[in-house]
């Protein structure tokens, strides 16, 4: 079918959703896709779409010959525009679940702007499309309703966080994307310069140290939306190219910053969805959250607490306790309510998950009227039982399950498998929001061959009162660092930063990293840090993390417009892709083919 209007004729006067009982008999101009078509004994029904919504239009040989004609040859998503008179659709025939249910357009003129073949997939979001599929045709995955809405949440959620950091007087400033490599914890992308051969950039992972240059310029509060690179390896929640909401701001506490947060949290849940959350949050000390949900980020809408019985079995004559104990180890566990009703197997799959994350295994407990009925239980006695079950708070009805090792691995083993029990035993209460702080961090902690690293990043002010072990306890260094938590998702994270230069040198030197190294990577920083630099800290939240938990999406892809697969790769652009050797040539880079195994 050829265009037989041009589009300057139709110039847009609703979007289709705005269509109204207030425009009855009056005519109007709506563009859009067709969504669907209906011919009903020659009358020809048309759900026109665009971003807002849809609104029916009719065309009925009677009224509009031509117009009829036409949209007998109309399919789904042509491109189309419509005038028409609104007017108030027949008794019985509205449609409640339309915000245009109870119009429709009476079409005299049709423009066709342009046609469409069959496509690759439905866009219904009732039908299931594999994602690769919805990837390589990105461009009609973004025309369904849950991606629009998505979009348009998004949206909002950016809009009504420039407003609130506007309206507390911070500046929106951007910061460089072409900077240079510094260690923060994940790999760099990096970016070959052509006018400085050998050298490279290197894309920011975050912001952090531009954004403590603006407070030493003495911006006092900053915020912006910022753009944000890591090498890394992907999975739902993860994307190499992300976005974050990124704030800093000069002499600060941390309560300071903590109640800002919660305040915008709240704009933003009550301005979205509707919800008034109860501020302030709770807070926790990073010890607590470790000992009691075994990880940093705890999902704090259900219970499930772990507890430390190893004193209660201290005297068992089980042989796994014994050689804990004997090596200094810990014996965790929790209680599942009514997890008695358990049968064996259940049980024995919990234990096979347990083994296979690479824990020594559980041993369980059941509490019923008549006793306590576990493999441990001859190896405890009567008092020892007792003293369990009262440390457990178990009651009739209750699973107890345990876990013996070093408390390094027994906290996380054991927090994955309370997490694993409450997803698959509807622990998690529907619609629950449970948001926490984390406070009191390491500064650091030990990679994988023993050697000091930065629990967050070398830029994070220690707690005043453990300067002292800098040099001499590093390991008991406190940070004073801050996460918030969103049912079991940290949604964002920052701290009080360094801000003299000899406390800046002395976490260098902890880590390892000579005075030369520190001056050759780091020296713009430290000589900033001794010419008048304020207290100051900051926090950054992830925005498309925050979108797709505010959004109930299962993943990051759903809420970012052109997203990157699990191997970093965009199926719609086929990108990373070979460049031309005449470009690599001119950035002094020379491509080396991998070597086939064998």
């Amino acid at each position: 079918m050829q265009e037989t209007d041009p589009f300057e004729d139709f110039y847009r006067t609703r979007f289709c959703r705005e269509v109204s009982e207030d425009d009855l008999g009056k005519e109007v101009t709506v563009l859009g896709w067709v969504h669907r078509r209906r011919d009903h004994g020659g009358v020809i029904f048309v759900d026109l779409r665009d971003r807002t919504g849809l609104v029916q239009a009719v065309f009925n040989p009677q009224e509009s010959p031509v117009s009829h004609e036409r949209a007998d040859s109309l399919r789904c998503e042509f491109v189309i525009g419509v005038k028409g008179l609104v007017r108030r659709r027949p008794p019985g025939m509205e449609n409640p679940k339309l915000k245009t249910g109870s119009v429709e357009i009476m079409a005299r003129e049709l423009a066709v702007f342009n046609t469409c073949r069959t496509l690759p997939f439905s866009l219904d979001d009732e039908r299931e499309v594999d994602e690769s599929i919805r990837l390589r045709y990105r461009y009609l995955d973004l025309r369904r309703p849950t991606l629009q809405r998505n979009m348009a949440l998004r949206h909002r959620a950016t809009k009504i966080t420039r407003d609130f950091f506007d309206e507390l007087g911070f500046l929106e400033i951007e910061t460089p994307f072409l900077t240079r490599s510094t260690p923060e914890g994940a790999r760099d992308y990096l970016v070959p310069s052509r006018v400085n051969p050998g050298a490279f950039y290197a894309l920011p992972q975050s912001p952090q140290l531009f954004k403590q240059m603006l407070m030493i310029g003495g911006v006092d509060r900053y915020f912006q939306i910022a753009r944000c690179f890591r090498d890394e390896d992907l999975r739902a929640d993860r994307q190499p190219e992300f976005t974050q909401v990124d704030v800093e701001m000069s002499f600060v506490r941390e309560e300071d910053l903590l109640d800002i947060m919660e305040a915008w949290m709240a704009r933003l849940f009550r301005e979205l969805l509707g919800t008034d959350l109860e501020i302030p949050f709770p807070r926790m000390s990073y010890a607590e959250a470790m000992e009691s949900y075994g990880a940093d980020n705890p999902d704090t809408r259900f219970d499930l607490k772990l507890r430390d019985v190893t004193d209660v079995v201290r005297e068992s004559t089980l042989q796994v306790f014994q050689q804990v104990l004997k090596d200094r180890g810990v014996v965790k566990a929790f209680r599942f309510p009514g997890g008695a009703r358990l049968s064996r197997r259940e049980v024995e799959t919990l234990d096979g998950l347990a083994k296979e994350w690479g824990a020594g295994g559980l041993i369980w407990g059941k509490c019923s009227e008549q006793g306590f009925q576990s493999p441990m239980a001859k190896h405890l006695s009567e008092d020892r039982v007792r003293g369990l079950l009262q440390l457990m708070e178990a009651e009739p009805g209750d699973l107890i399950l345990v876990m013996a090792g070093a408390r390094e691995q027994v906290n996380p083993f054991l927090g994955r498998l309370r997490l694993e029990v409450a997803r698959r035993y509807e622990q998690i209460p529907p619609e629950a929001r449970a948001f926490v702080w984390i406070l009191d961090f390491p500064l650091f902690e030990r990679d994988g061959e023993g050697r000091l690293a930065s629990k967050h990043h070398p830029f994070t002010a220690p707690r005043e009162e453990d300067l002292a072990l800098l040099e001499t306890d590093p390991d008991a260094c406190r940070s004073r660092a801050y996460d918030l938590v969103m049912n079991g998702i940290e949604i964002g994270g920052g701290s009080i930063r360094v801000h003299r230069t000899e406390v800046q040198s002395r976490i260098f030197s902890a880590l390892g990293v000579s005075p030369e190294d520190a001056d050759e990577k780091f020296g713009f920083l430290l000589e900033a840090l001794s010419l008048g630099a304020p207290p100051h800290g900051g926090i950054a939240f992830g925005l498309d993390r925050l979108t797709m938990l505010l959004s109930g999406a299962a993943s990051l892809r759903e809420v970012i417009a052109f997203p990157k697969t699990q191997k970093a790769g965009c199926l719609l652009t086929r990108s990373p892709a070979a460049v031309d050797p005449e470009q690599l040539r001119e950035l002094h880079i020379r491509s080396v083919p991998l070597k086939k195994p064998g």
